[in-house]
């Protein structure tokens, strides 16, 4: 294939020649007649820190399939979520705007109405208006319906709404009620005899709680997760009814893989966008009985390397299709890495020597690097160059470096065009970016980074992370200090100023003020 050939010249034609509006059209066609759009797949893990994969350092763990995509594409040291939370980084995924412009992109409950406004741009929704087939198989957790869902009805507005052709989803988390599968706005095999009711502030009359019947349970919770019981586990959040529709923990990563496959199936004729969205490894961690054991780890071992198994199976299926030459696949995480999130299942007690965040300091919850941090791939066979970027780049940048791709003048508010950087022909990634973790903000400009102070407790004790909070400015040198041991804040005052009123332009006024953190 010349695709990339066919594209180079395009970019000679975009950069070099002046931009009259019949130059403009002209450019529009050169392309249309030039280049071949690929097919677009991002596969997002939940939770999965910068230390677990063998190609960004992983020793304790091994995973072919992604080091595969990692060491024949591009894989980014400096490749960023922009929350520390899943909800958060979701909205700036696919939205190419900061979740902290929106009030409502905060851990959601899964009863919460949709947060992303139905006129808004996405990335769905862009690629649509090129031509684009669009699906989402997986995780969705940016709330569904405009308040007071009625789970035995048709659900609106969700992905579909937003640019989705074909959804087949979880509303919300694996450890949070409803515990059914929604297929395009329906739950799926639903008996309408057996209604489904969900509740997050009290229980339904005579139904088992992992808070007061621990005798029905085969996953014992921690903190938080002491609600519902479904297939012996408990939940966040109180769910009644719907025993046909509800999904078998152990058979979701095969159940999301199957329905990935088939839709590259269905729409290998035409372009196609699709959102493979992993549960791994988030709580609760439940392999697929051929993984158990797998990793010696326990369960969160036996995820990841489960969800590295699911990642091989979808390539063999876009190779077995003659798609994968002509298919550009982007892997990443919605934020850092978190051991005992809820449950006990042996996460802390059998890390042995790996290192999730690797050597980054923190994890999910936090303000230092190994919050937002996170493994960051690009890989499209023959079309990018293997190879090591340390150009910062952020998921916010993937709707307007998408956009630029297809030939699409939508642009995300926050979203920086970085396609050739993406794509392995420039190393000038982002000058800056301001982080999120549960609504505290945190801010990188260059290879330094500042976290303003915040009250609250500097460790979460519940999942022993440090949170970043601290009553001074905090101040780190990343080249040199890439652990942030090291607060330069007082010995370097001029950088410190100068962080803090670039950080100001953007972040404004008042972001100090802050809502209390809730783990869920």
């Amino acid at each position: 294939m010349k695709i990339l050939k066919k594209f180079g010249l395009y970019s000679t034609i975009l950069f070099i020649v002046p931009l009259s509006c019949q130059q403009k059209a002209e450019k529009k066609s050169a392309k249309e007649d030039t280049f071949q759009r690929p097919n677009i797949v991002i596969i997002y893990a939940d939770d999965l820190g910068y230390g677990e994969l063998g190609a960004y350092g992983a020793t304790e763990l091994e995973t072919p399939n992604l080091d595969k995509l990692a060491n024949g594409g591009r894989r980014f040291t400096n490749g960023y979520a922009s929350s520390a939370t899943c909800t958060p980084s979701r909205y700036a995924l696919l939205t190419g705007t900061y979740p902290w412009r929106n009030k409502n992109a905060k851990i959601l409950p899964g009863t919460a109405p949709l947060i992303i406004d139905t006129a808004q741009v996405t990335i769905p929704k862009m690629l649509r208006e090129q031509g684009y087939k669009t699906g989402i198989v997986g995780k969705w957790h940016l709330g569904l319906g405009n308040g007071d869902v009625d789970w035995n009805q048709p659900i609106a507005p969700g992905p579909n709404e937003v640019g989705f052709e074909q959804s087949y989803i979880m509303a919300a988390t694996q450890d949070r009620v409803p515990t059914v599968y929604i297929e395009n706005g329906k739950v799926v095999n639903l008996d309408q005899d057996d209604q489904i009711q969900v509740d997050y502030e009290e229980n339904f009359e005579g139904e088992p709680t992992g808070k007061d019947n621990p005798e029905l349970l085969k996953m014992k919770w921690h903190h938080g997760h002491n609600n519902s019981i479904v297939n012996g586990i408990p939940r966040i959040g109180f769910m009644k009814g719907g025993k046909a529709a509800k999904w078998i923990d152990e058979e979701m990563a095969d159940t999301f893989l199957k329905k990935a496959q088939d839709y590259v199936k269905a729409n290998r004729s035409e372009p196609f966008f699709l959102y493979y969205a992993l549960q791994q490894p988030h709580v609760p961690r439940t392999p697929s009985p051929r993984f158990v054991g797998s990793s010696g780890m326990g369960p969160r071992g036996d995820v990841i390397l489960e969800a590295d198994w699911c990642v091989g199976e979808l390539i063999n299926t876009l190779e077995s299709e003659g798609l994968l030459d002509n298919t550009l696949i982007i892997f990443s995480s919605d934020n850092g890495p978190v051991l005992n999130d809820g449950y006990y299942d042996d996460a802390v007690e059998k890390l042995g020597d790996h290192r999730p965040a690797g050597p980054l300091r923190g994890g999910k919850y936090s303000l230092f690097e190994a919050g937002t941090r996170v493994p960051f791939i690009t890989y499209w066979k023959g079309n990018i160059e293997p190879g090591i970027s340390d150009a910062m780049v952020s998921q916010l940048d993937l709707l307007s470096s998408l956009a630029e791709l297809v030939g699409s003048d939508e642009k995300g508010r926050d979203s920086d065009d970085l396609l050739d950087v993406f794509l392995g022909k420039s190393e000038k990634g982002r000058d800056q970016i301001v982080l999120e973790a549960t609504s505290r903000t945190a801010f990188r400009q260059g290879d330094w980074a500042m976290i303003p102070p915040y009250g609250g407790p500097s460790v979460n004790k519940y999942v022993n992370i440090e949170l970043g909070n601290d009553k001074e400015y905090q101040l780190y040198n990343l080249k040199e200090d890439i652990g942030q041991q090291k607060n330069l804040a007082q010995s370097n005052m001029e950088k410190l100023e100068e962080m803090i009123a670039a950080y100001k332009k953007i972040r404004g006024e008042g972001a100090e003020v802050v809502e209390e953190m809730e783990l869920k």
